[in-house]
């Protein structure tokens, strides 16, 4: 199960490390794309194949259904640790994140999310009745 809040930064040359709580869960070579409300999603390799098998029988002349096809499969990877356990987060996902230093890990239990500090602040400030309302309205 992920869960939990981590704070870290990712150095000067754009590399991170996951959070070891996280990266259990995750497992090696695990797949970081693009998220919703500029955050990424990273998804251990088991969970992004089976987003992949449902993505991949969508009809591809649909533009409305491939668009967000496109946007998840076009901007994911598979990360590569180096040696100290670090990944280098892309240039394209940490402009779309406005990642620049500090980062926010947000367990969301089937995946993980990655905010810039700044964006996870605002997103999560404020009264929470909205956010209540809405999980009751789902039986929670």
């Amino acid at each position: 199960m992920l869960i939990g809040t981590y704070r870290h930064q990712i150095d000067e040359k754009s590399r991170m490390r996951m959070p070891s709580k996280f990266k259990g869960e995750l497992g090696e070579g695990f797949v970081v794309t693009k998220g919703t409300d500029n955050c990424l999603y990273a998804f251990s390799k088991l969970k992004f194949d089976e987003i992949y098998n449902k993505l991949s029988n969508l009809p591809i002349f649909d533009t409305k259904i491939q668009k967000p096809v496109r946007m998840v499969l076009g901007s994911a990877f598979e990360t590569e640790e180096d040696k100290q356990g670090r990944i280098l987060l892309a240039k394209e996902l940490r402009e779309y994140a406005k990642i620049s230093k500090n980062i926010v890990f947000i367990g969301s239990g089937n995946h993980v999310e990655i905010w810039a500090e700044e964006e996870w602040d605002a997103y999560s400030s404020g009264d929470l009745t909205e956010a209540a309302s809405a999980l009751s309205g789902l039986g929670v």
